[in-house]
């Protein structure tokens, strides 16, 4: 009789599971900061000095951040083997399933080769081969060679030349190095939840990482970005956006990127990335789509304000007119966003790998039938 009426959360709202210093995120007054550090001091900063500084939890001096970009310049282009694991995925998968099965399959060294632990380097040797894969399904998808990875560019200078074929435009990259450092970390969301739920079982960090990009995939998560630009595609305009509003609130369709589960506020991450969409999209398509989400917003906000609630755009909902805008397709929104969310990953394997226990909840069994 007692378990009939035990509490449980079925979603694990409100649930503390565990400690981490990584990334604390506080909802009530919007507010998301980095191992302590706001992530508005954190946003203009070298990529990769945010990643060491996530993964390794302090600044790093000169010499480890260009350690750093040597690793993972050296490890960014795909080998022989690789190559043929890409060329042998059909065309039409989606980039998300693709990096969640092929991952795995990359084979790790047994001995390092830096000061780092195992567990660190074999995590930035997938970090760093991820943007390669996007790039090279994407061409190969394309009907296009595969580019080489380029060791004088920056990281995601080094990205937008493997994807498109040329050199980027310096305000893309910076665009997309801000963009990249706001979806990094956000503490226990589903995917580094269930990152944290395979690394207890005491699998490999490949196996938590695949199994972290999994999660990543659904609408509800990551794949909202996706998701808003192509609602807004299909809207087709901004004097569209009122009558889409109240005939999705009316019929209980969920609009997405509009709301966040954590923030009762505005997302911090979104009040950066709106201005940064409005800066980048210039082009008449971009302009165009980018009204369209504003108007959404605003009609959203409007219909919520006359039940005397609040609602706002969260970082999902803006970062597709910026992926957009750089040439991006929507369907690898979201693989670009695990190309963020995998220093995260790596980062919580590598804290929960210190004092880790098999993660067992427990259900209440309900007999139906009879």
């Amino acid at each position: 009789m007692s378990e009939e009426k035990a509490f449980y959360s079925s979603d694990l709202a409100g649930v503390v599971v565990g400690e981490t210093a990584i990334s604390d995120v506080q909802g009530d007054v919007g507010l998301l900061s980095y191992r302590g550090i706001d992530i508005n001091e954190l946003v203009d900063k070298p990529f990769l000095q945010i990643v060491s500084l996530i993964l390794f939890g302090a600044w790093p001096n000169v010499e480890q951040e260009s350690e750093l970009a040597d690793f993972m310049s050296q490890h960014s282009q795909l080998n022989e083997h690789e190559t043929g694991l890409l060329q042998q995925v059909s065309r039409e998968l989606h980039p998300m399933l693709l990096l969640q099965g092929v991952l795995p399959l990359i084979p790790l060294p047994t001995e390092g080769s830096t000061t780092l632990e195992l567990n660190a380097e074999h995590g930035l040797i997938l970090a760093a081969k991820i943007p390669a894969l996007i790039a090279g399904h994407y061409r190969l998808g394309e009907g296009k060679s595969l580019m080489a990875s380029c060791a004088e560019m920056g990281f995601h200078e080094n990205f937008l030349h493997m994807f498109h074929g040329d050199t980027p435009n310096p305000d893309q990259v910076r665009m997309l190095d801000a963009a990249q450092i706001l979806q990094m970390e956000h503490s226990f969301n589903a995917g580094t939840f269930a990152g944290r739920v395979c690394a207890s079982t005491l699998a490999p960090i490949q196996s938590s990482i695949s199994a972290a990009i999994g999660t990543l995939f659904g609408k509800l998560h990551g794949g909202a970005d996706q998701a808003a630009l192509e609602m807004a595609i299909a809207i087709g305009g901004a004097d569209n956006a009122d009558d889409y509003v109240q005939k999705s609130l009316n019929n209980k369709v969920k609009i997405m990127g509009m709301g966040h589960r954590e923030y009762r506020t505005v997302d911090p991450r979104a009040r950066i990335l709106k201005p940064m969409a409005v800066e980048l999209c210039q082009d008449e398509e971009s302009k165009s789509l980018l009204a369209t989400l504003v108007a959404v917003e605003d009609a959203c906000q409007r219909a919520f304000a006359d039940k005397g609630k609040e609602i706002w755009a969260n970082v999902e909902f803006y970062k597709g007119a910026v992926f957009h805008s750089m040439g991006i397709p929507s369907h690898y929104f979201t693989a670009m966003f695990s190309m963020a969310r995998v220093y995260g990953y790596i980062a919580h394997f590598l804290e929960f790998s210190k004092d880790s226990r098999l993660i067992r909840p427990k259900a209440v069994y309900r007999q139906t039938g009879s």
